[in-house]
């Protein structure tokens, strides 16, 4: 029931009640009119609380002045607001019973008591069945519709915590797998730097020359080392904007393997050295190949798909295209739309649309080093 019915229901009946006597001819007394609305409006201020309180006594005032001669016409129609109340509370049953009564009361009084002709109580009786019938199957209507907006609501309230639940596990899953890519790097870098300090350790006395380019080789792996660190925990404190950590670049020819089994001719072309590619960096390539394969085979209805990627000593590009139709669906925060928040953290850029020659193409570039 809404929460402004009383005052809307309240006003109503004060302007209606006269006016709907005065059209059909039943406003035998100006005063008692006006006192018969005033006290209708007045209860409806208690609709909220006791619908069906209200309906008897709104009711019960209406047959009380129409037999007091009074008011000449309306039985139940006076009361119209009190009906749409109790139907609106959703007791519907109640409502028609009573106006049914209501109605045959006023039927057996104008034909018995007073004597009216067939016609007169036919037409007037009539009517006021009509009438309330079609107000209470508004007031049906409308409360059927506005539960149905209700539950939709909820239905959608409760999609978007469930949502939010699984964000929440999937950036928890997340920080899982940055974590093992940090202990990845610790672990692999203590052991190539004890490598080299133990051969340091080893000549230092008889080859003092093989020791210093030992300590040198670890002092680089020791850099490297930092600077992936650095890039890893930069992605750690982006929070909400982390991305899945993936496989390092030796993954993509699972992830091609994977692309052809579903139809889709697939060709990965790499110039430059892999080897110095810092570890954040192979994992980001290698999420971006992930979601341009995944899309394409998706949403783009392509036949074949083209991987291109580049290793310099600055950077790193990846061009994935395709002969698809251009079609990609991305949200953000997931897909390749979602990737762009995890290539800038490491400094780069990524673009993604239809090609020049049609279909859809994905290019990042990748800062080895910021």
């Amino acid at each position: 029931m809404p929460q402004s019915l009383p005052w809307v229901a309240a006003t109503l009946t004060l302007v209606g009640v006269p006016a709907g006597l005065a059209i059909t001819g039943g406003n035998v007394q100006g005063v008692m009119t006006a006192c018969l609305a005033i006290a209708l409006a007045l209860l409806m201020f208690a609709v909220r609380r006791w619908p069906l309180t209200v309906l008897v006594v709104s009711v019960l005032s209406v047959i009380a002045f129409r037999t007091s001669v009074l008011i000449g016409t309306g039985w139940a129609w006076p009361a119209t607001a009190a009906f749409v109340a109790l139907a609106l509370a959703g007791r519907i049953r109640t409502a028609v019973v009573a106006g049914a009564i209501t109605i045959a009361y006023g039927f057996v009084w104008d034909w018995v008591v007073e004597q009216k002709s067939t016609d007169w109580v036919l037409g007037h009786v009539g009517g006021e069945t009509l009438f309330l019938a079609a107000v209470i199957a508004a007031a049906v209507a409308y409360r059927n519709t506005r539960r149905w907006q209700d539950e939709v609501a909820a239905r959608l309230q409760q999609s978007l915590h469930e949502q939010e639940l699984e964000a929440l596990r999937r950036r928890a899953e997340e920080r899982v797998g940055i974590a093992r890519d940090l202990h990845d790097v610790v672990s692999h870098t203590l052991a190539v730097v004890g490598v080299h300090l133990n051969v340091a350790l080893d000549a230092f006395d008889d080859e003092p020359g093989e020791a210093r380019d030992a300590l040198r080789l670890a002092q680089d792996v020791r850099g490297r080392a930092m600077t992936d660190l650095k890039s890893l925990v930069d992605v750690l404190r982006e929070g909400d904007r982390i991305a899945t950590p993936a496989a390092g670049l030796e993954g993509l020819a699972g992830l091609a393997d994977q692309v052809r089994a579903a139809g889709v001719d697939v060709t990965v072309t790499e110039l430059g050295d892999r080897s110095e590619v810092p570890a954040p960096v192979a994992t980001a390539v290698y999420r971006v190949v992930q979601e341009s394969l995944t899309n394409t085979v998706r949403h783009a209805g392509a036949t074949r798909v083209a991987v291109s990627l580049h290793y310099t000593a600055v950077n790193v590009t990846v061009e994935v295209t395709d002969d698809g139709g251009g079609k990609t669906t991305t949200t953000e925060g997931h897909g390749i739309m979602g990737m762009r928040e995890r290539v800038a953290a490491l400094g780069g850029a990524l673009t993604a649309g239809p090609g020049p020659g049609g279909g859809f193409t994905v290019r990042a570039l990748i800062p080895i080093a910021a």
